[in-house]
Order: structure tokens, then sequence, then C-alpha cells
């Protein structure tokens, strides 16, 4: 790293987390989108579903065109049109992608509408090849996972205020009576967000962000025993179902959340958009936790600030949703239901697949006080799934890559095109959540296998990486890398 790169200014950085707030806006405010759609159209609970599918998918298939492009025209994309443009040109497309809703909404037009949001994923796939490593580079090495986490701190506040603003814009009030609205409403906010998108494009065009980012040499632990491609390292290859299932899970669990709440609590729409702000606030929560070893506090003050740091989380959940003029006294509760992410926390000690394993078996927990229970002890649970989704995805990612070397980064690529099953997931328990098959409420037992391959992920893959003599504990890692969807998605 050069000492250029090390004294960039906070400038561009500052610019750079700006997409990431896009992502978790759009990825949360897609729960607000399903429920009106289907009550407007008459769609079944799998046809809804296909929101997510289309803006999910749309990620894998932006990652295969950019393999293929590159490799067909045998030269990196990004290496030849300069990062910052890269990501002025993905947030074009994704404007792109937001007008479609006008005709969308004019026309009452499911296929345009799920049309565009795909083009909006298309649009952020490039952006994620951009963003995350240009992160890590814009000042001192030492800190970038620091400052990755930071920007996941922004893309969980979209994440939190999204479905907020977007219930917003479609029923007038959060608190309105209003339990329907009509698909028309969509065209402003999405149009005012494509213009966000376009001002964006235009300000990384003209910033000082770096066209191009300095090779660095990958270390290869054992040359010898290196593989020809990162698909065959057995870690890899676990873990690319893993993040396939994780992805799922995360999302599949906050789509059908509306649906569950208006058939069990006669919920209306309008009503809804809270709770679905809870649920991604709950990976924030979650995240800014587990963040806590990045700071390198000591002893009692550590502890402190690591009981302290997903309550000010929290806080910042319920100023939100007072400052909508929304009732938050339901919430106070979800205080209780954070002592049991911070004792899960605390019981991982740093180590990824630990702490994917209880993670995921407090996910499974979570679920089935969800399917068993009833009222809002089962809304709580389902909400509660978020908190334990909230740092797999750098626990799944550090343990897959680990021991590849020189294939480390073919093997990201492939972890990448695996968040397509935040989509296809979602279609699944859509369709068993039919109420000639299983029914909304018992269609949860979808993310139950999830979790479960997730359990045994952890396990497996401890035992692949000992035999390889693969060192993958390093107690910041799993806390810090994380670089979501929601993240991601």
């Amino acid at each position: 790293m050069t000492k250029q790169s090390q004294s960039v200014s906070n400038t561009p950085f500052l610019i750079i987390i700006s997409v990431f707030f896009f992502w978790g806006f759009v990825a949360a405010s897609n729960d607000i989108l399903i429920p009106v759609f289907k009550e407007r159209l008459h769609l079944l609970q799998w046809q809804s579903q296909m929101i997510s599918f289309a803006f999910y998918v749309a990620y894998t298939v932006g990652s295969v065109l950019y393999y293929f492009i590159s490799k067909t025209s045998k030269g990196d994309i990004l290496n030849r049109i300069g990062y910052k443009n890269g990501i002025a040109l993905g947030l074009v497309i994704s404007a792109f992608g937001t007008l479609l809703f006008y005709p969308a909404a004019q026309n009452e037009s499911f296929l345009i509408m799920i049309t565009g949001l795909f083009i909006v994923g298309l649009g952020f796939s490039l952006q994620q090849t951009v963003a995350n490593p240009l992160t890590i580079i814009l000042g001192d090495a030492s800190k970038g996972s620091q400052r990755l986490s930071m920007a996941g701190g922004i893309n969980n506040i979209g994440t939190t205020i999204g479905p907020l603003l977007i219930s917003f814009a479609i029923f007038g009030s959060i608190n309105s009576n209003n339990i329907s609205a009509s698909i028309e409403s969509i065209k402003i906010p999405y149009l005012i967000l494509g213009a966000a998108f376009l001002v964006f494009a235009l300000i990384f065009k003209f910033s000082s962000i770096p066209d191009k980012i300095e090779n660095i040499k990958e270390i290869d632990i054992d040359e010898k025993n290196e593989k020809s491609s990162a698909l065959k390292y057995p870690q890899l290859v676990y873990g690319m179902i893993a993040i396939f299932v994780y992805v799922g899970v995360e999302v599949s669990t906050a789509s059908n959340l509306p649906e569950f709440m208006k058939y069990e609590l006669a919920m209306p729409a309008s009503k809804i958009a809270p709770y679905i702000s809870l649920y991604w606030a709950s990976l924030m929560i979650g995240r800014w936790t587990s963040s806590v070893d990045a700071f390198n506090l000591k002893g009692g003050i550590k502890k402190i600030v690591q009981f302290l740091m997903p309550y000010i989380a929290f806080g910042f959940f319920l100023l939100v949703n007072k400052i909508a003029n929304h009732d938050i006294t339901p919430f106070y509760i979800y205080i209780f239901v954070i002592v049991a992410l911070i004792v899960a926390d605390i019981a991982s000690k740093g180590d990824p697949a630990k702490q994917l394993f209880i993670f995921s078996a407090m996910g499974i927990l979570a679920l089935f006080t969800g399917i068993f229970s009833s009222g809002m002890v089962s809304v709580y649970a389902f909400i509660s799934v978020g908190l334990f989704c909230s740092t797999l995805w750098p626990c799944i990612f550090t343990l897959a890559i680990a021991g590849l070397g020189k294939k480390t980064n073919q093997g990201s690529s492939f972890l990448i095109m695996m968040i397509m099953g935040g989509g296809i997931i979602s279609l699944i328990q859509g369709y068993l959540a039919e109420p000639h098959i299983l029914g909304i409420k018992w269609s949860y037992t979808v993310g139950v296998i999830c979790f479960l391959y997730l359990a045994f992920y952890a396990l497996k893959v401890k035992k692949i990486l000992k035999i390889q003599g693969v060192n993958y504990i390093v107690t910041s890692k799993c806390r810090t890398t994380d670089t979501t969807i929601n993240d991601r998605p």
C-alpha cells in the first residue's frame, strides 16, 4: 500500500458508503411492495415473492455477465473503464430500472415492476463489485475491515428507515388506517430514488476516488498443495451452499412476514412497516454488537461496550419510529430478546465456526418459537431471526475462503454469485405458504432447514480446515469483515 493510498482523505470514503445505504434501502423496501402488489393484483403468495426473486437473482446474473464479458474481452472491465466510472455506470443502470416503475404503476403491471427491480439489482451488482475493495484500500490498510464495518452500518441504516419511508409514501402516513393503497403511489418515491442514483453517479464521476486499485500480491500458504480451481476446495463448495441458504433465510423470513401478520393477526399492510423495519434493524443490532472487537477495548470497558452497543442500535430504531410518529411502546419488550444475542455473541469468542454454529442454533430456536406460539410472540420470534443472521455472512465468507491462497479472489466471486438464494428460497417459502400446502406459519420450516445446513457447515468446515492445516481463527476477522447485502443482500 503506498503512502498516497494511506493518506486518502475521508471525502472519497464518505462518497462510497452512500451506495451501501442505497443497497439496504431498496432491499428492505421490497418487503413493503410485496403485500401491496399481492393485495391489489390478487397474487398468490409465491407470485408476490417474485419481487425478492427478481431482485436477488439479478446479483447473480450481474456477476456472471461481468465474468464472461471480462473473459471474452480478455481483460477486466473495471481495469479499462476505471473504478469510479464503474460505480457511476452501476448507478445509471439502477436509475434506468427505477424509471420502469412509472409504466408499471400506470398499467398496474407486475411484470414491468419486477423487470425494473431486476435492472436495479443488476446495477447494484456492479456497484458491489467496485465498492467493497475500494472501501478497503481508501486509507490505512490495517483499518480496512473497520471501514467495511462502518459501511455495513450505513447499509443497515438504509434497511431500517427504507420500509418506513416507502410505507409513508404509499399509504400517506405510517399510522394511516388505510388498509390498501393505489399502486400508482409508488411512482413518485421510486422516481425520486432514480434521481438520487443519477445525482450520485455524477458525484462519483467527478470525484477524487481512484480509478485503479493496486495489485496486492496474494499469499499462498502452501503452493505445493495449490489446486487448479477454487471449486476444488471443499470448504468453498460447501460454503457456496451456505451463502445460498443464509441469504435465503435472511430474506425469506422478512419477505413472508407481512403475509404472516395479515393472516395470523389480521394486521393491514399499512401497519406492518415498523415490524419490517425492526427485522432489518435487528441485523444492525447484531452487527454493531459484533464490531466491538474492532476497537481494541480491554477488560471491563469492553464488556460494558458489548452490553451497551446493541441497545444503542436499538435506540436508533426507536428514534426513527418516534420521528415517524409511530407508537413505539409495543417494541420495548424486544429489549429482553436482545439479551439472547449478547449471550450468544460472548459465547462465540470470535471463532467464526463457533459463532456460525451458535447463531444458527439460535435461529432454529427462534423459528420454532414462532411456529409453535401465536400472536405477537410469534411475530417477535420471527423478527429475532434478524439478530441471528446478522453476522453469518462474514463467518461463512471467512471459513469458505480460508486456505485458498491465490484462488481467493476466484472463490470470492463464486460466493457472491450465490446471493441468488435470497430470491429462490423466498419463492419456495412463498409457494409452500399457500393454505392448501403448509400455510404461512409452517412455511417457516424452510428457514429451519437453512439453519440446519449452516450448523452442519460450521462443524464440517472445521474438520476440513483442520485436515488442510489451515488456521482460520482470527478473533476480529469474523466480526469486522461483513460486506452484506443487505447488505446485503
